[in-house]
């Protein structure tokens, strides 16, 4: 039996959520995904010892409290995280954004697609990376 894959979903939008929930399912490989909604929350419990580090972390920039620039930033202090791919999934498409993540560590960057079957597809692109 092969061992899932653990992803973490930092996103407060909820409908934005199911789907990548839903897009998951569709994929035909063994995924885990936690998701989390609240950056303050996530952020102390990948601080704990006892979590297990994810395969992958898909982190929303448009947040409320706390953006994902600032989450992505405190992510790259975690030494336990240092090799984790973080993939930017937002709704935006500015190269400042881009640029701004990928200086603060970020692994990949793209835009949330319009529909499940684009979705689909960068995540199958995604997953299939040699990171």
């Amino acid at each position: 039996m092969t061992t899932p894959r653990r992803v973490f979903l930092i996103d407060d939008d909820a409908d934005d959520a199911l789907i990548f929930h839903e897009t998951l399912k569709e994929i035909d490989l063994p995924i885990e995904c936690l998701h989390y909604s609240d950056c303050q929350l996530v952020l102390h419990t990948l601080r704990e010892t006892s979590i297990s580090v994810p395969d992958f972390i898909f982190l929303d920039l448009n947040m409320p409290r706390m953006n994902g620039t600032t989450v992505l930033a405190e992510i790259r202090k975690l030494p336990a995280f240092h090799h984790v791919p973080v993939i930017i999934y937002s709704t935006s498409a500015s190269p400042h954004d881009i640029e701004a993540t990928k200086q603060l560590g970020a692994t990949y960057f793209f835009t949330k697609p319009n529909g499940i079957n684009a979705l689909k597809e960068k995540l199958l692109k995604i997953f299939g990376m040699e990171w």
